[in-house]
């Protein structure tokens, strides 16, 4: 599958791509209802996983704060159209840890997962449609995305659609 990537300078540039991946995992026809999907957050700590987590979420309207799920494993995030569960597996020791945590309940097509350190629980977890790998790069990070089904080329596409948008001078919004 095609992959794609960017340069982000800063903190906000991070937060600003989770915005645009925001709208572009969300229903056309219905803003702020997200059309589901596995997100797969790689990178080695402090790469920006949980800020560009922090992006998509505000986009779908969390105004509270966003911490790691490092000690939770997972957050719900009960929108008024969606749900959203951020995953942070860093802590797993095993793989098969992921049965315990019930996750297969969360993965539901409906739902959007964000999930970091999604390697941990390889073999255990359903296969993204997305996977993001974020890498430190002097003062800022570049970001790479790779779709890994349907549904994750559907995201990539209007991700790019989005970007394009953007780098012509037009608002997205």
């Amino acid at each position: 599958m095609a992959m794609s990537d960017m340069y982000l300078a800063d903190e906000d540039a991070t937060e600003s791509f989770g915005r645009l991946l925001a709208r572009a995992s969300m229903s056309p026809t219905h803003p702020g209802q997200t059309l589901g999907g596995r997100l797969f957050l790689k990178g080695d700590l402090g790469a920006g996983k949980t800020t560009l987590s922090r992006g998509v979420l505000r986009e779908y309207g969390h105004v509270g704060p966003v911490k790691s799920p490092t000690y939770t494993l997972v957050e719900p995030y009960e929108m008024s159209d969606c749900l959203l569960y951020h995953f942070d597996l860093y802590r797993l020791e095993d793989p098969e840890e992921v049965e315990f945590l019930g996750v297969f309940d969360y993965f539901d097509r409906a739902n959007l997962c964000l999930v970091e350190w999604a390697e941990r629980g390889a073999g255990f977890l359903p296969p993204p449609d997305l996977e993001l790998t974020l890498t430190n790069d002097g003062t800022g990070r570049r970001i790479a995305w790779t779709a890994c089904s349907a549904h994750g080329e559907r995201i990539a596409q209007r991700l790019s659609e989005s970007m394009a948008l953007l780098n012509s001078g037009m608002s997205v919004r």
